[in-house]
């Protein structure tokens, strides 16, 4: 497994992850420094543009809002209830950064390699959740909890910012080797395939399906659980 800092700083530069430029830039836009290393915008603030609903070719007439430079999946009773998101491209080594800022006890997620024709739809998935949502205290060893590769492996040390403040989510995959980062530090880092992955697998809701999260490419989808979460600084950079 490649260590902490040393795979992320190689590949995109540590003044893009953490420097003052990454921090004080406006809200979805890319630095100048980003923009040499090959980052792009995966949503560009105001549109659909490169998004669809998981149910058809269209990005959702409601449920979805999008206001303020966020894009927001809205809860049930506000007119809620369009299903996921997923980009139009599809992608495998890369680095991903979002934003996201949850309200109480509220449910999402960033989901990646996503293939609807694969595993009955499902996929790696870094948990976004509240700690007061009840899925916080299910699964094994708190592998539910925020930032945790979602009912296989737990993040360790996340340290989330409280509810209605944005926190940053960033995964690198790079092959097989995969790694969750929540605010600038790694939670969580394993390699797909690896004996330890399946065995983490086969003891999740996921062991059902062979070879399960070690396909080659997918889509990247945000989650809609009917809870109020927001979006916002979708950024990538594809590696390879």
């Amino acid at each position: 497994m490649k260590h902490l800092l040393s795979m992320v700083a190689v590949m995109v530069g540590a003044t893009t992850l953490f420097g003052n430029e990454a921090c004080c830039a406006a809200v979805n836009t890319l630095t100048e420094q980003e923009r040499q290393d090959g980052w792009r915008l995966l949503w560009d603030g105001k549109s659909g543009d490169g998004w669809r609903s998981i149910k058809n070719e269209n990005f959702p007439a409601k449920g979805w809002e999008i206001a303020n430079g966020e894009l927001t999946v809205l809860p049930k009773n506000a007119g809620g209830g369009a299903g996921d998101l997923i980009t139009r491209e599809t992608y495998s080594s890369f680095i991903l950064k979002v934003d996201f800022r949850l309200t109480q006890a509220a449910n999402s997620g960033i989901k990646y390699f996503f293939d609807p024709k694969r595993n009955g739809g499902t996929t790696l998935e870094y948990q976004v959740l509240d700690a007061k949502h009840p899925d916080a205290t299910k699964g094994r060893d708190g592998n539910r909890t925020v930032a945790s590769l979602y009912d296989v492996m737990p993040a360790a040390g996340a340290k989330p910012k409280p509810v209605g403040e944005w926190n940053t989510a960033m995964i690198v995959s790079n092959g097989r080797q995969v790694e969750h980062w929540l605010n600038g530090e790694k939670v969580l880092a394993f390699e797909r395939g690896s004996d330890a992955f399946r065995k983490a697998v086969a003891l999740s809701k996921f062991n059902k399906h062979p070879n399960w999260g070690e396909q080659e490419a997918g889509h990247i989808l945000l989650q809609d659980h009917q809870d109020r979460v927001s979006y916002r600084n979708i950024k990538i950079k594809v590696l390879k």
